[in-house]
């Protein structure tokens, strides 16, 4: 299956969970992909992962906090590929969960920074490349929690709901193009991010980011119409 063969994507948090899953699958697909994380030993057993799939990836070691390098990231691409097809927003910060009351600011500053500053830096650095793709798409990793305002949440939630009115509101300045933007929930996920928040679960109890990384590139492919649509993993 080499349905992107040619396409140039771009996965953030793709070291380890769904991030990883999917920069697997899009390779797997014959996409070439870019993964970022801060993690350059998640993003080295990421490239054995692909490469053992018989995909190739580049490597960019990022951290989303870093505004000015995340900046440069489209103009970075455009000099090295020329092109950009697919932009898969994944990473995610989860702050402490406490009460409203009790978010401290160092800790607000970096859920905001990375769930939702970084969300907007990366639209505005590779919005030019995406909408002149013949099939540009950009899917943002979203929560039910932002449906479901949950206590002590408020940090993560707040960020996630705000990616999620940004990414749509996008959606809705481009539905005259050919670029399409989603959101895709996971739904609850074997992840490092849901292990830190509830660390007594069984994680064997949970969905693997292995059976959502297909569903997630499945938004990525050229045949996919949908836009400004929250697809949920598993909803009929």
């Amino acid at each position: 299956m080499t349905t992107l063969a040619g396409r140039v994507a771009l996965v953030t948090g793709a070291s380890r969970g769904i991030g990883r899953a999917v920069a697997i699958e899009l390779a797997r697909r014959g996409a070439q992909v870019v993964i970022t994380a801060r993690s350059e030993g998640g993003l080295a057993e990421t490239d054995d992962a692909i490469r053992a799939a018989g995909g190739a990836a580049t490597l960019l070691p990022l951290d989303l906090l870093d505004g000015a390098t995340l900046d440069t990231l489209g103009p970075s691409l455009y000099e090295r590929f020329r092109r950009l097809d697919i932009l898969v927003g994944n990473a995610a910060a989860l702050g402490l969960l406490t009460p409203v009351p009790h978010i401290l600011d160092r800790d607000w500053a970096e859920v905001v920074g990375v769930n939702l500053s970084a969300g907007l830096r990366l639209i505005r650095t590779c919005a030019p490349l995406l909408q002149r793709a013949e099939a540009g798409r950009a899917v943002f990793v979203t929560s039910g929690i932002v449906d479901r305002p949950t206590a002590y949440w408020g940090a993560y939630g707040a960020t996630k709901a705000a990616l999620a009115h940004l990414a749509l509101a996008w959606a809705e300045e481009t539905r005259r193009t050919n670029l399409r933007v989603n959101l895709f929930d996971p739904g609850i996920v074997a992840t490092r991010l849901r292990a830190a928040a509830m660390p007594g679960e069984d994680p064997a109890t949970l969905t693997r980011p292995e059976q959502v990384g297909p569903a997630l590139a499945d938004l990525c492919e050229p045949a996919e119409t949908r836009h400004g649509a929250t697809v949920r993993f598993g909803a009929a």
